[in-house]
């Protein structure tokens, strides 16, 4: 979706010419994008959710509370909802199911209506402050981090791409071909973890059920039985790779066709 994390791409891997194929766009256009471009079926799939380095370091871009700039937050630049729209427009109440879901922020309903109380806010730092002005001060994190990420989801809609590009990613896959998956925070992985694990049974009747009636087949075998997080030495060479939870599956045998 980034214009910019594009050409950056581009130039990066320009020393390997045709052998890359550099498309714009979402996550729930992968299987129309991947087999327009002759991508079907492919060997491996990678996932690198959220947000990167070059966006929240750019204050124009809006992502990062830690030097002004405009509430903006949307990775494409044709995405039609901006942060600053549902700040200064959305109402109280949607406000705190949003900070409370997408941020998992305790206070959400303190913040959601600090923020009511002080529109118009325009910057990204006017933001976080009345953000900290609305909750306890915490230690371990800026008081404003939940309430960003929950209105940079929202602006993206990261978690409903990532709903429905899971199965077209599944789809686009071959036997023996992997899917792995980097998410950055709980709610990333919960999805993917709830993908792998329903894609490796064979039924998902309700218990009780004297036979299987849903005709569901395994398609996945699942390689990682907990999320791989990065060792001491990583996150010391990359303090934002805390967070990370990397998920692999593995492609099965489709059925009825030979492999």
């Amino acid at each position: 979706m980034d214009a910019q994390a594009l050409a950056r791409a581009a130039e990066a891997l320009a020393p390997f010419g045709a052998r890359v194929t550099l498309v714009q766009g979402r996550h729930r256009d992968l299987e129309r994008l991947a087999k327009a471009h002759g991508f079907h079926p492919v060997q491996g799939i990678l996932f690198d959710l959220g947000v990167s380095s070059l966006q929240l370091e750019d204050p124009a871009r809006g992502f990062s509370f830690m030097r002004p700039g405009p509430l903006d937050m949307r990775m494409g630049e044709d995405s039609p909802l901006s942060a600053e729209e549902i700040v200064n427009t959305w109402p109280e109440a949607e406000l705190s199911r949003i900070i409370a879901l997408y941020g998992e922020e305790r206070f959400a309903r303190r913040v959601a209506r600090a923020i009511c109380a002080h529109r118009p806010i325009r910057t990204t730092t006017e933001l976080a402050e009345v953000v900290a002005r609305a909750i306890p001060t915490r230690q371990d994190i800026h008081p404003a981090t939940r309430t960003f990420q929950a209105l940079r989801i929202a602006v993206n809609d990261e978690l409903g791409s990532l709903e429905a590009a899971l199965p077209q990613a599944l789809a686009l896959l071959e036997p023996g071909g992997r899917l792995v998956v980097i998410a950055f925070h709980s709610l990333e992985d919960r999805i993917v973890k709830q993908f792998m694990n329903r894609e490796a049974q064979d039924c998902l009747c309700p218990p009780g059920l004297p036979v299987c009636v849903c005709g569901h087949r395994a398609a996945l075998k699942v390689l990682t039985r907990k999320p791989i997080r990065p060792g001491e030495a990583e996150i010391a060479a990359n303090p934002r790779s805390r967070s990370a939870r990397l998920r692999a599956a593995e492609r099965l045998p489709i059925e009825g066709i030979a492999t």
